[in-house]
């Protein structure tokens, strides 16, 4: 089992740039598959992005990336627009994750505010 723990969000104006960070618990955190998913108000939450795909939404302006030294994945968001608000989760799992198999492991989320 690991605990994921997400940090960095915050508010932003559009245009901007946020990067969030998530901590995982745990020795075997290399072995994972890790992703970013987030909910905007009234709405399900929805894919972000993985180390090999994006959702078409954030594509060319939001990066994922790894520090397995660290136990971290990153999600470097920039040209941020408003219709990005939401609280943004990462999950880990030992199999793939994509925009169809969610994670089975998730942080509590970490909110976002984009002002326009």
């Amino acid at each position: 089992q690991v605990q994921l723990v997400e940090s960095g969000g915050g508010l932003v104006q559009a245009g901007g740039s946020l990067r969030l960070s998530c901590a995982a618990s745990g020795r075997t955190f290399s072995s994972y598959a890790m992703g970013w998913f987030r909910q905007a108000p009234g709405k399900e939450r929805e894919f972000v992005a993985v180390h090999n795909g994006y959702a078409d939404s954030v594509k060319g302006r939001f990066t994922i990336s790894r520090d397995n030294a660290k136990n971290t994945v990153y999600l470097q968001m920039n040209s941020l627009k408003p219709e990005g608000t939401a609280v943004y989760y990462c999950g880990a799992d030992t199999v793939i994750i994509t925009s169809r198999r969610l994670p089975t492991y998730w942080g509590e989320g970490t909110r976002d505010t984009v002002s326009s």
